[in-house]
């Protein structure tokens, strides 16, 4: 009789534990899956165009929408996320799209600390993991500075400032170390603190309307280029 009770409390707690991994899904798979099945064919001669990133990337959509319209730009930003978290969707989300070019603007949320402390060198290297995955299937990189932060409103007091400084350095040396296009949207944004100024952002994080504008063309311009390159 116990060992039948003791194999229900196994099965029970099996069936629990198991149902709470994947309601909990860390790097968030399943947001995009359907899309992605979805996503409908290239018509001749058009490169599609990935964007992959945290909630500046996803929110582009939402706020600055004729950016994206009547192009084959396919947005798969999702808020709150950290680079380990997109290195481990990078090819449901990216690859899978068979896209011709990836712009991949990731970092301020590990600087954050949303999924727990990583240092520098932790988030650079997991961007040069995507990068280097994108290349590996034939897909042209643009690696983004990160944008400008002055402070975090939902962390305050992480000086996060000088952090992203150091990490678009870091940044910026791989991408011509390995002749990958740099797209710079910090320098076309900070202010004198080294922040995002309330004229392009109304939380010092998240672009705005008229943030989202400055970038547009300057992300334009990176993938005219970049689609040049034989």
């Amino acid at each position: 009789m116990k060992k039948i009770q003791l194999r229900y409390i196994i099965s029970f707690l099996s069936i629990v534990m198991g149902g709470k991994v994947q309601a909990q899904d860390w790097p968030n798979l399943n947001k995009y899956q359907k899309q992605n099945v979805q996503l409908k064919p290239l018509q001749s001669g058009e490169n599609r165009i990935v964007f992959m990133g945290d909630s500046i990337t996803e929110f582009w959509s939402v706020i600055n929408p004729e950016y994206f319209a009547g192009k084959p730009y396919v947005n798969r930003g999702i808020s709150g996320q950290t680079t380990p978290q997109m290195l481990v969707r990078f090819r449901a989300d990216v690859i899978a799209l068979k896209p011709a070019v990836v712009v991949i603007l990731a970092g301020i949320n590990d600087i954050a600390g949303n999924t727990g402390p990583a240092t520098l060198d932790m988030i650079a290297n997991n961007i040069f993991s995507m990068a280097e995955l994108a290349k590996a299937n034939h897909i042209k990189v643009i690696l983004c500075s990160v944008l400008p932060a002055y402070d975090f409103s939902w962390k305050p007091n992480q000086n996060p400032a000088d952090k992203v400084v150091a990490l678009n350095e870091m940044i910026q040396n791989y991408a011509e170390a390995n002749e990958i296009l740099y797209l710079d949207y910090f320098s076309a944004m900070a202010d004198e603190r080294k922040g995002l100024p309330a004229l392009y952002s109304n939380d010092e994080v998240h672009p705005n309307k008229t943030g989202y504008q400055v970038m547009a063309p300057l992300a334009e311009k990176a993938i005219i280029e970049v689609l040049a390159k034989k």
